[in-house]
């Protein structure tokens, strides 16, 4: 099986003011591209070869480093793309909505916990809200790891390589995480992972 870069599922633009059709079009069709292409590159004539992707980023995590790098971080995009949408944020179905007071006892609890995940991440990485023995838990992965390979499946996850935020704000990440979570967040659809991560 290889590597094909999704369409977005919005306009470029659609977006704005949180995300702008600057950085969508670098990070999607610059960024995202180059992992799809060398991951393309790298897994011929490997034995990962014709395995799902998800098959791919376990099974090369310690053993391929090119190549678990760029389908992680091909997994990580294709998901990152349909965690958000235009006028996100909001309301939490109520399902998760009480998993997630279970968990960290209110959304504004779990909400201070992603956004600190993702600020102390030192250097490149990403933010996870994870489904980790059926409870919720916030994780953190440097570089293009993700919480597939620690025993984990992400429900929600926000990219904190500069890419992915430097256009629009700079320097200032808390700033990015923070308008990631309320305003671009699909709630539903993060839903729709949490139920299938749990049934």
């Amino acid at each position: 099986m290889s590597f094909t870069l999704s369409d977005l599922p919005y306009a470029y633009d659609a977006l704005q003011p949180y995300m702008s059709k600057e950085t969508l079009e670098f990070h999607h069709d610059k960024h995202h591209m180059a992992y799809v292409t060398n991951g393309n590159n790298l897994i011929n004539g490997t034995e990962f070869e014709g395995k799902s992707l998800e098959e791919v980023v376990k099974g090369s995590f310690g053993k391929n480093a090119g190549l678990f790098n760029n389908a992680a971080q091909h997994y990580n995009h294709e998901h990152f793309w349909k965690w958000m949408k235009p006028n996100g944020g909001g309301k939490v179905p109520g399902k998760l909505e009480k998993a997630i007071a279970d968990a960290f006892g209110s959304h504004d609890a779990f909400k201070k916990e992603f956004i600190q995940a993702g600020v102390t991440q030192f250097g490149s990485g990403w933010c996870w809200l994870t489904v980790q023995n059926r409870k919720l838990a916030v994780t953190k992965t440097a570089n293009g790891e993700n919480p597939l390979v620690h025993g984990g499946v992400p429900v929600l996850g926000c990219d904190v390589w500069e890419h992915s935020y430097y256009i629009d704000y700079r320097n200032r990440r808390p700033d990015y995480i923070t308008a990631f979570i309320d305003h671009l967040v699909d709630w539903d659809h993060v839903a729709e992972m949490y139920d299938g991560a749990t049934n």
